[in-house]
C-alpha cells in the first residue's frame, strides 16, 4: 500500500550559515552534504516530535556581517533581513503548511508571520514558543542565556512579546560566541564535548547554579533558554534539578516551536490579519488603544 502523506508539512530554516573554512564554526555541523537529521541541531533530543511530520531543512543564507555567529543587534538585523525571501519562497512554494524558524533570537521572526499569514501559514520560532508554553505550566518563567550583548536583545524580545510580568529574570552564563579578536575564552563546544562523554561540564554547573538561583532568589516555576547554542543543556538541567527536588519544568526551544506549530495546523489558525493587516485590509481600525 502507498505511504499515507503526512499531514504536517514544514519548513525549518536556519538563522544563518558560516563558511565552510570559518574558524567560528564551532558547533555548526561539517558541511551541508550531510543528511537534515546531523545538520540539525540538538536532533536526538528532538527527534520523537517529527516523527509525524514531513520535514525539510534549509540551512539559512551565508551570514553577511563576518564569519561568526549571530549576537548583538546590528548582526540579528542583518540576519533577519536575509532569511526573509527564503520565508517568502517557502510559502508561494505550496509545499508547507508550516514554517519554523530556527534561531533563539528568531530574527525576521515578526516580519515571517507577516509574510506568511498572507498564505494561511503559521510561522513559530524559540523564543515565542518558550515563552507562550512557559506560561502555561507556571506563573513565572527564567532564560538562561550565553552573553551580556545577547541577553539584552533577549531582553528586548521579551518585551516585544508582552510577558515582562511573567518573566522572572534572565540570567548570563557568560559563554559569548567565539569572534575574531578574543582568543583567551571557553566556548559551548569544549564544555558540550565534555558533558557529552560523562566529564565535569563548567558549563553544566553554571547553568545548574543559575537555575536554582532563578528558583530560589527570582521565583522562577520554569527554566527555559536563550540562544539556540544552549539548548543542549536542557536534558543536563532538567536532571540535575529533578535529582535536588526541584519539580520545575525545563523547556527549549526547538521542541517548543514545533509542538506550538503543530498546534496552528491543527486547529486551522495563523496569525490574526488585524496584528498582520495585509496592504489594502478589508476592514480597518479608526483608533489602536494599549
Amino acid at each position: 500500500m502507498p505511504t499515507e502523506e503526512k499531514k504536517v508539512r514544514f519548513l525549518l530554516i536556519q538563522a544563518f550559515k558560516l563558511p565552510m573554512n570559518s574558524k567560528f564554526r564551532h558547533m555548526m555541523p561539517a558541511g551541508t552534504d550531510l543528511p537534515k537529521e546531523q545538520r540539525l541541531s540538538n536532533y536526538q533530543n528532538i527527534k520523537h516530535m517529527l516523527e509525524d511530520v514531513e520535514w525539510d531543512l534549509h540551512d539559512g543564507v551565508l551570514a553577511s556581517y563576518g564569519d561568526w555567529s549571530v549576537e548583538n543587534r546590528e548582526e540579528f538585523c542583518l540576519a533577519a533581513a536575509a532569511r526573509l525571501p527564503l520565508v517568502r519562497e517557502a510559502c508561494e512554494s505550496g509545499k508547507y503548511n508550516g514554517i519554523i524558524l530556527l534561531g533563539g533570537g528568531e530574527p525576521g521572526f515578526q516580519e515571517s508571520r507577516e509574510i506568511a499569514r498572507k498564505y494561511g501559514i503559521p510561522v513559530t520560532s524559540f523564543a515565542f514558543s518558550q515563552m507562550h508554553i512557559a506560561t502555561m505550566l507556571g506563573n513565572k518563567f527564567c532564560v538562561i542565556d550565553i552573553a551580556e550583548s545577547h541577553s539584552m536583545y533577549y531582553y528586548d524580545l521579551v518585551v516585544q512579546h508582552r510577558f515582562t510580568d511573567r518573566c522572572a529574570s534572565i540570567r548570563n552564563l557568560h559563554y559569548p560566541h567565539p569572534r575574531p579578536g578574543y582568543t583567551d575564552e571557553t566556548y559551548f563546544p569544549d564544555e558540550r564535548a565534555k558533558a557529552m562523554r560523562g566529564e565535569p561540564s563548567q558549563a553544566v554547573e553554571r547553568a545548574v547554579g543559575e537555575a536554582v538561583a532563578a528558583i530560589e532568589e527570582d521565583g522562577a516555576d520554569v527554566i527555559t533558554f536563550g540562544c539556540s547554542g544552549v539548548f543542549w543543556l536542557q536534558p543536563f538541567v532538567k536532571k540535575r534539578l529533578s535529582e535536588m527536588g526541584w519539580e520545575a519544568p525545563v523547556l527549549e526551544g526547538q521542541g517548543c516551536a514545533i509542538a506550538l506549530a503543530k498546534t496552528f495546523v491543527s486547529l486551522g489558525v495563523d496569525a490574526s490579519g488585524l496584528t498582520f493587516p495585509g496592504d489594502r485590509p478589508k476592514k480597518w481600525r479608526r483608533k489602536k488603544v494599549f
